[in-house]
């Protein structure tokens, strides 16, 4: 039962399979944590995965996204420590554990439903042309490779990069549809291009640097 239950990290974060996040650790419990998951790496036995679920105040949401500590990038003598964690699998919570000092969760993975159909061409190509639109925006003239266009993760690799809402990144992660993601996702990036413009034009008139990413 123990090497069955998903340790849990709930932030004001979602995280999406193959996405980086940096964290810093530095609550006890979550020391804790993140050591018994080296530790269960380093031997093999055990949970080396833990789950990021979106906390909104006191509630959690039940869809989320194991991360796998893929760098520890700095120890501090207090025990705190920066890591890497690189997003896995998605996961629907069934029940949560409160015997540890953390939160802990009986969970179903999932992964898309299958589809007879294929993806739609015009999705595909709408999405990305989107996509490049924002990055010219808010990457300071580097013109960006988009992610490969055959890909049934191509959704979540392009949100990864994207300065999108945590509404918007909850919805993609819970949608089990890469053709239903395109179309969120396409639908989320008209939305922001005019605010990623306004909020350029009021820089400049500020006399900023027109550095537009944004941080989350």
């Amino acid at each position: 039962m123990e090497d069955i239950l998903l340790p849990l990290f709930p932030l004001e974060v979602v995280l999406l399979p193959e996405e980086i996040l940096p964290l810093h650790i530095f609550e006890e419990r979550y020391k804790e944590m993140i050591g018994e998951c080296l530790a269960a790496e380093s031997s093999g036995k055990g949970q080396s995965e833990f789950g990021i679920v979106l906390a909104k105040g006191r509630e959690i949401c039940n869809i989320g996204c194991t991360a796998q500590i893929s760098r520890v990038t700095r120890k501090y003598v207090d025990g705190r420590m920066d890591i890497l964690a690189v997003g896995q699998r998605r996961f629907e919570i069934l029940f949560t554990d409160a015997e540890k000092s953390y939160l802990r969760a009986g969970v179903e993975f999932f992964e898309d439903e299958p589809s007879a159909n294929p993806l739609p061409e015009r999705d595909i190509r709408r999405a990305i042309e989107l996509f490049e639109q924002v990055m010219k925006r808010i990457s300071s003239g580097h013109d960006p490779t988009p992610p490969p266009e055959i890909d049934p993760r191509l959704s979540f690799r392009m949100a990864a990069l994207l300065p999108l809402s945590l509404e918007v990144k909850q919805t993609l992660l819970t949608l089990r549809s890469e053709a239903e993601r395109l179309k969120e996702l396409s639908r989320a990036i008209e939305e922001i291009i005019p605010q990623i413009d306004r909020a350029a034009r009021v820089q400049e008139k500020a006399g900023g640097n027109g550095n537009l990413r944004q941080h989350h």
